[in-house]
This record gives C-alpha cells, sequence and structure tokens, in this order.
C-alpha cells in the first residue's frame, strides 16, 4: 500500500500558511510514503493516549480538531429569532494550533463544563469527538475521513459524506488495529485514530530519506510529521536542499534497534546540512569542511519557530551550536541532530513540554 498524496486543497494552503511563519511561504512537501500493513495486536495498544493539542502544534490532528470546534460551536437558531453568525469568531481549518484556535478551544471547554485551559486533553477530546456511522455528515465526518488518508493512506474523498467507502475504510482500521470492527466510530475508535502515527512526505519539495538499518521507522505522530514536512519545505525555499530524514519511530512505537528513545513518534533524527546541498546522499559531521554550520544554524532555529513551544531539545555535538544555545551535546551526536518534540502534557515526561 502506498500512502497517497493529500486530496484536500486547503491541506496546501496550510503549508503555505505555516511556511510563512519563517519564510513569507514555501510548498508542501510531496511525494508517496510506504505504509505498512501489520496488524497490530490490541495488546500493544494498552494504555494508548488522546495526543494533547496546544498552542503550536499543527498537523492532522489540529486540522480535527478545527473542522469539530467550527461545527460545535455554532449557535442553535432560536425560534422568531436571527442568529448573525458574523459574530462568531470560528478558529480556520489550516492546521496550525494558532491563538484563535486556542480561544475556541476555551470557548468550548467553558460550555462543556471543562475547565478552559485553551488545551485539547483527553476529556476535552472527548466532549469533542461525537459517534460517526453511515448516514452521517458534515465536518466531523470530514475529520474522520481526512485522518484515514494521512494515518492510513485510505482511498477517500474528503466530502463529510459518512458512505460505504467510508464505513470499509473505518472497517479496515478497526482489523489493522485489532479491534472490533464494527464500522461504527466510538470513542475507541477516535482515541486510537488520533493517535496513530503517520509518514512524513519524500520529496523534491522538502525531504528525502536516509536509512539507518531501520527502514520502515519514518512513523511520527500527527504533530511531528507535520513540523518536520514544513522545516523541510522551509530548507528547500531558502536554498539549503532537503532536510535528510533518519529514524523517527516505528508505526506504534515501541523499542527500536539502536536507540533507547524513539518509541513515541516524537524523537526525529536528521542529518546535518552540507556546503554542496547534497545530505540527501552524503553524510557529514561538524568537524568535517563539507559540513555548513551557518545552513544548520538557520534550520535549527528555523524548526524552533515552526514549532513554537514544541522542541523540547536538540542533540548535536557542534561546540558552536552548543555555545549559542540552539543545541546540546550527547554522546554518539556528531553526524546527525536529534530532534525532540513534546506535547504540553504527555504520559512520558521525557515529552512533557
Amino acid at each position: 500500500m502506498t500512502r497517497a498524496r493529500r486530496p484536500i486543497k486547503v491541506l496546501a494552503a496550510t503549508v503555505v500558511l505555516l511556511g510563512a511563519l519563517v519564510t513569507g511561504g514555501s510548498p508542501f512537501a510531496g511525494g508517496p510514503s510506504p505504509v505498512a500493513a501489520l496488524t497490530v495486536s490490541p495488546a500493544v495498544l494498552t494504555g494508548v493516549a488522546w495526543p494533547t493539542q496546544s498552542l503550536g502544534d499543527r498537523g492532522t490532528d489540529v486540522i480535527a480538531i478545527q473542522s469539530m470546534l467550527r461545527q460545535r460551536l455554532l449557535p442553535t437558531p432560536l425560534p422568531r429569532r436571527r442568529t448573525t453568525l458574523r459574530t462568531i469568531v470560528l478558529p480556520p481549518v489550516d492546521g496550525f494550533f494558532g491563538v484563535t484556535t486556542e480561544d475556541a478551544v476555551r470557548r468550548f471547554q467553558a460550555g462543556h463544563g471543562l475547565t478552559a485551559t485553551g488545551i485539547v486533553d483527553g476529556p476535552t477530546w472527548l466532549a469533542l469527538v461525537i459517534p460517526l456511522g453511515i448516514g452521517s455528515v458534515g465536518p466531523e465526518v470530514a475529520a474522520l475521513q481526512r485522518e484515514l488518508v494521512e494515518k492510513r493512506a485510505a482511498p477517500l474523498v474528503v466530502d463529510g459524506i459518512f458512505d460505504s467507502t467510508t464505513r470499509s475504510a473505518v472497517v479496515a482500521f478497526q482489523g489493522h488495529v485489532g479491534i472490533a470492527r464494527t464500522g461504527v466510530v466510538d470513542a475507541t475508535t477516535w482515541r486510537i485514530l488520533v493517535w496513530h502515527y503517520e509518514l512524513p512526505r519524500f520529496g523534491a519539495s522538502g525531504l528525502c530519506d536516509y536509512s539507518v538499518g531501520n527502514g520502515p521507522a519514518n512513523w511520527g505522530t500527527a504533530e511531528a510529521i507535520a513540523s518536520l514536512e514544513v522545516s523541510g519545505a522551509w530548507s528547500v525555499a531558502h536554498g539549503y536542499g532537503r532536510v535528510a530524514v533518519g529514524d523517527v519511530s516505528f508505526e506504534n512505537g515501541g523499542p527500536i534497534p539502536g536507540h533507547d528513545t524513539h518509541r513515541v513518534g516524537l524523537d526525529v533524527d536528521i542529518r546535518p546540512l552540507r556546503k554542496a546541498n547534497d545530505q540527501c546522499t552524503q553524510r557529514t559531521n561538524w568537524r568535517s569542511t563539507t559540513y555548513d554550520r551557518a545552513a544548520t544554524r538557520a534550520l535549527v532555529k528555523a524548526i524552533r519557530a515552526l514549532a513554537p513551544g514544541h522542541v523540547k531539545l536538540i542533540y548535536f555535538n557542534d561546540p558552536v551550536l552548543i555555545a549559542e544555545g540552539l543545541t546540546t551535546r550527547f554522546t554518539g551526536h556528531d553526524d546527525h541532530l536529534h530532534i525532540r518534540y513534546c506535547e504540553a502534557t504527555h504520559p512520558n515526561v521525557l515529552y512533557d513540554c
């Protein structure tokens, strides 16, 4: 199975908008990536948590939140009373968790008896998602379809209509993760779906893949992958070449050869940039004459700027970048950067922002 391109125009617009945070506009990374066809043991899913989303996050799960908020925040018109929808500030569906989305989350939480933190945690997800099945229509269905397209390369058109094709995709996903194949999207299916990792797109516009022995280990959380993709687009737009990606995680996390971490979809290895912009095919380290410190410095700054508040640390042993407070020394990181993304709250303290 190959991962299809996003069939939704809003995703392209999302990247242009997000890239503009640093560049003033840049293309989204494109190209198909393989999707493993393994069935997950139910035991693997024990303890799967709702992915906390907050200010500075981006990606597929943020788009789902924004889509559902736009529907759930619309008022119910009262008899003989006009409701001026122009006075209702709804979040954009752009995949970036900005201040407008944060404010919308707070309003939704306040209206549902939740503490108005502006952070989408487990209780907020539970209040936000609704059961879906054949005959359901609307933004919630569109959010579901987009999740299935991005995370399992489902052959769906994101049209907000829960038809037989959408049901088949739901059944396939439920079978893939080892839960009952009901074709109905209940809270359990929603939780596993938004938690599920996805693959980056490798192509001329942003990212390339370099293998270090764990070929299938390119899976990451929606937040990590979206941040990685927009960073790759930034690098290409600034003439530094593509970002070369090594290990992230396996599809469902867990132990990975050669790494103590890379188990939760939030650790990403990339190569430092080279003066010849050929880091996709050639490796370097900070001591080499082929290493481009200025470009790598700029990329590190962009990575942090494009995931505001969601970069826990970056391991890389260039002493100049360490002295500048941009990276942290860690044994074995002379020839690659290890980016650790984080969430506002996470079950593992290593990934708690």
